[in-house]
């Protein structure tokens, strides 16, 4: 039996639930405008990590939505950076910094999961922030990121494209460079195979060159200061990619480490980019922003985002979960394939969920961060579901469920017992990509 650091208390189901409806703060409809009134309180923190059950899941978006609306309108937030491809997401932040037209959902996110961030709800939060930009000066906008690392072959041609602006000289080294990766641009889990079964790796000339791009930092820097961190970022992501593809043969662990130790990297750069008034909310799934540690999975040597930003920032950082009990959620039968409107089933009698379901509040917002008792009370080992893209009803507890220790894995949850799900948008084709499947999350 995993125990927590904490000494838990010996209770009941029945007197923890009586405790969580105690505890539980009620909330309106997510759409109601004093649905965020409560996370005033995560207001002093650097970085709000704001997590999700599913990402097919409607509510959970319009809930991130709507605190991080409040989070920039009341309290100086000023970066969101979120479980999607650097490239991808600059097309969200330059359309809502106007710096380029409403053009982001015809020409981004066109590999699987399209709808996962291509979808109406992402689209409100994206027009709302463009309009919040307007009356602010351009360095005060505040910007939308991409943490994630799946971006290969769109990174090396961000890469290559602004050094045909600033140094076409140092573009066609890049080009013989990157070559090595050319031809598995649209299939880099082939190329992880192929390293897995004796070829030449392409590291040594993808470190090369984000070396040089480096040493000439200060150059490009006079010449286009303006567009040189979204270069290094991407070169940064064409390193982190390559690693990655060869670590997923390698074991699932030593993937999804690398993963999540990229995305906190690139947290933490857009931090020190953006200086000492730098504040963010980080939108990705409960698998990426609770505490690992505390969970099956780091139980089993992974880590993520979540822990390292609690490692690194303490009380700084606010891990804040969602769960739901049942409705349908936008999710494939496996990866690459399309999406279905599938209905969740209800929770299980042994799960967290089932505890919070119990409780009797349709929405409620629970926050231990500073409840010792309530902490004390939570700090054991229960079920916790995750859906990513993919969901397996038929499977349900093999592929879905983990055992987490709630009180160390986040600091709140926002229960919403009923969910609805995602409505994608825009071009519905898909890259013919290759992305593995993380079990067991799908995401």
């Amino acid at each position: 039996m995993i125990r927590s650091r904490l000494q838990s208390v010996d209770m009941s189901d029945d007197d923890l639930v009586e405790l969580i409806r105690q505890r539980a703060a009620a909330l309106p409809p997510v759409d109601d405008p004093e649905f965020a009134e409560l996370f005033d309180r995560f207001a002093d923190a650097r970085v709000v990590l704001i997590g999700e059950a599913s990402h097919g899941t409607s509510e959970f978006y319009r809930a991130r939505a709507a605190i991080t609306r409040r989070l920039v309108e009341r309290h100086g937030f000023n970066i969101i950076a979120v479980e999607a491809d650097w490239p991808d997401a600059a097309k969200i932040d330059r359309y809502t910094r106007h710096q380029d037209p409403s053009t982001w959902i015809e020409r981004s996110f066109k590999r699987f999961p399209t709808w996962m961030w291509r979808n109406q709800d992402v689209a409100d939060f994206a027009a709302w922030l463009r309009m919040h930009n307007e009356s602010l000066m351009p360095e005060q906008r505040v910007e939308f990121r991409g943490l994630d690392v799946y971006s290969l072959g769109t990174s090396i041609r961000e890469v290559l494209d602004y050094l045909d602006r600033v140094d076409p000289l140092a573009a066609s080294a890049a080009r013989r460079r990157y070559g090595c990766l050319s031809p598995w641009h649209e299939e880099p889990a082939t190329y992880g195979r192929k390293v897995m079964l004796g070829e030449p790796s392409c590291e040594d000339q993808v470190v090369e060159q984000l070396r040089v791009l480096l040493d000439q930092q200060l150059d490009y820097l006079d010449r286009d200061g303006g567009s040189f961190f979204n270069a290094e970022r991407n070169a940064r992501v064409v390193l982190a990619a390559e690693q990655y593809y060869r670590a997923m043969y390698r074991g699932s662990t030593e993937s999804w480490n690398l993963r999540d130790r990229h995305m906190f990297d690139t947290l933490r750069a857009l931090l020190e980019h953006r200086g000492d008034e730098a504040k963010a909310v980080v939108w990705a799934h409960n698998s990426h922003i609770g505490n690992a540690a505390s969970t099956s999975m780091g139980w089993g040597g992974e880590f993520n985002i979540g822990e390292l930003c609690r490692t690194a920032f303490g009380r700084d950082a606010v891990l804040i979960g969602m769960a739901t009990d049942r409705g349908v959620v936008a999710a494939a039968d496996d990866w690459d394939e399309p999406m279905q409107v599938k209905q969740i089933r209800p929770s299980r009698p042994d799960s967290w969920e089932q505890l919070f379901l119990r409780a009797g509040i349709p929405a409620s917002l629970t926050c231990w961060r500073d409840d010792a008792e309530l902490r004390l009370a939570l700090a054991r080992p229960r079920l916790e579901r995750a859906i990513g893209v993919i969901y397996r009803p038929t499977t349900e507890r093999q592929s879905h469920y983990f055992q987490a220790i709630l009180s160390e894995q986040f600091d709140a949850l926002i229960w919403l017992e009923q969910t609805s799900a995602v409505t994608p948008i825009g071009p519905q084709q898909i890259d013919d990509q290759i992305v593995p499947d993380t079990y067991p999350f799908g995401e």
